[in-house]
């Protein structure tokens, strides 16, 4: 029998000065703990101080806070809500079985609110009963949901939505947060290591905090650059490119790479490609390196299996180079 309690009890929630994780003990809990995104931030806080909002669609690059919004909005307003990562529950089972579920049941508050993290997962069939779910139940259940890649929503939920771009904080929005948390828990810095930090995993907030925790060892920050280029797959990647024209084998270390380091955001690497072009591009063969990115961007934005598209650029980008 279905019981409404399931879809209502609150997230539990380990307290915060007691949690183990960097990033989930800094997590942001208002606002004002957000970082960046001025205009964004008080779109909400104008919706939250009414306790009510639109649907919402949030998009940008992973680890820039589009969950710690959602999680946010939902604290903030009187609602009964139900988050689900759509990268593990993306099939129609999940969307009638629980988000269907959850619309229908009458709730403990005046507001519902759908929480579907990860929403560019959901398959074009889970999507097509979602956009009606959004539609039949507006009266009471508003919808939030957050994607890497924004054109894989189909654009029938777009038109439902108020949709936003997340954007990363600056470089020095990003260091200032990494300086204050590293001062609350008591950690030796230097400035340098702190930029290097910044700069290797940037605009990524989530892994950046990752590193440095990892990086902190009795009381003190301590950076092995050798290890962190190799753990930075961006980094590794331009390194191969600029072997290309001396060294064979470069494109199967290339297919290894992606095959090890499990990324997903495509986008930020090829824009991280463009951004460091003259490193690896002799600069008369810039402007087909240029083309060659230009048309694998359009390519990856139109298929649903983005590695094959991406691996397919790079071994034409190494023969450019050569």
């Amino acid at each position: 029998m279905f019981d409404p309690n399931t879809f209502f009890e609150m997230e539990e929630r380990v307290p915060v000065s007691d949690h183990s994780l960097w990033v989930e003990r800094y997590r942001p809990r208002n606002f004002e703990d957000f970082i960046g995104n001025s205009t964004l931030k008080e779109t909400l806080k104008m919706w939250v101080e009414k306790k009510d909002i639109p649907h919402l669609l949030l998009y940008s690059s992973p680890g820039t806070g589009k969950t710690s919004l959602g999680k946010m909005i939902v604290d903030l307003i009187p609602c009964d809500y139900l988050i689900i990562n759509a990268s593990d529950e993306n099939g129609v089972d999940s969307i009638r079985d629980k988000v269907q579920e959850f619309c229908m049941t009458m709730g403990m508050r005046n507001l519902k609110v759908m929480f579907l993290d990860e929403a560019d997962r959901l398959t074009p069939d889970a999507q097509g009963i979602l956009r009606n779910l959004m539609e039949t139940y507006s009266h009471s259940t508003r919808f939030i949901l957050t994607c890497n890649y924004k054109d894989n929503i189909a654009p029938a939920i777009w038109s439902r939505c108020q949709t936003f771009e997340v954007s990363a904080p600056s470089k020095s929005e990003v260091a200032k947060h990494l300086v204050g948390i590293l001062k609350k828990e008591e950690i030796q810095y230097q400035t340098e290591d702190v930029v290097f930090i910044v700069n290797s995993y940037f605009p990524d907030l989530r892994k950046i905090i990752n590193y440095t925790q990892q990086s902190s060892i009795e009381g003190e920050l301590k950076i092995a650059r050798a290890s962190a280029a190799e753990q930075d797959y961006k980094t590794k990647l331009v390194e191969l490119l600029k072997e290309a024209r001396t060294r064979t084998r470069v494109f199967d270390e290339i297919r290894q790479l992606v095959a090890d380091a499990s990324f997903s955001n495509y986008d930020e690497v090829y824009r991280y490609l463009f951004d460091h072009i003259n490193e690896y591009s002799p600069q008369e063969k810039v402007p087909m390196v240029i083309l060659n990115l230009a048309e694998s961007i359009y390519q990856s934005a139109l298929v649903f299996e983005r590695e094959i598209t991406f691996v397919a650029a790079m071994h034409k980008l190494l023969t450019i180079l050569k």
